[in-house]
């Protein structure tokens, strides 16, 4: 049996997008600086008017899964950064947040076969997401490294796995079931 695990060490054809939510932009700004330092030391170019990541602007955290799902339905890139920001307030309002962009990115994902990588930061208050935006560590550099990761890894499978490239056709069976 053989082991798959993905590599950074294979960056320089990969194509990214990253998928930015505006709201809490004190917070995602800083998620993104993070993301590109990682990228970039990992021999990705993140010049926006490069060729390896494109950049796009979302009002805020919920607009997120739907423009990451049209992206990763491209087959343009080999993984999608979703950075995002959601504070908790003092209504139900952070709960439904939460919870529709968490089932989106993993839906798209799923729907698309193309990583997209959950970069929400989800806290109680503004100072757990300074935290986490740079104040203790910056998780977007965490983000990338997962993309990274994660687009060797398929890169991997998609070697081994016929018919991997795109999306399944619903009800569709790999060939290997189909011919049982």
């Amino acid at each position: 049996m053989a082991v798959f695990e993905g590599s950074f060490d294979r960056s320089g054809s990969q194509r990214f997008a990253i998928v930015i939510g505006r709201f809490n932009d004190l917070i995602t700004t800083k998620l993104l600086a993070g993301c590109q330092d990682c990228l970039k030391r990992h021999g990705v170019d993140v010049d926006p008017q490069g060729r390896q990541v494109d950049y796009v602007w979302v009002p805020g955290s919920f607009e997120i899964p739907t423009v990451a799902r049209q992206l990763a339905l491209s087959q343009r890139y080999d993984a999608v950064i979703c950075l995002g920001a959601v504070i908790r307030g003092q209504t139900p309002h952070f709960d439904y947040v939460c919870a529709e962009v968490s089932k989106g990115i993993a839906a798209a994902s799923f729907q698309t076969g193309v990583p997209v990588v959950f970069g929400i930061v989800t806290t109680d208050t503004m100072q757990q997401a300074l935290e986490r935006a740079g104040i203790k560590s910056n998780l977007g550099w965490n983000y990338a490294m997962s993309a990274l990761e994660m687009a060797s890894l398929m890169e991997q499978v998609k070697a081994i796995a016929p018919g991997a490239d795109g999306p399944l056709a619903l009800g569709a069976l790999p060939p290997t079931l189909a011919e049982a």
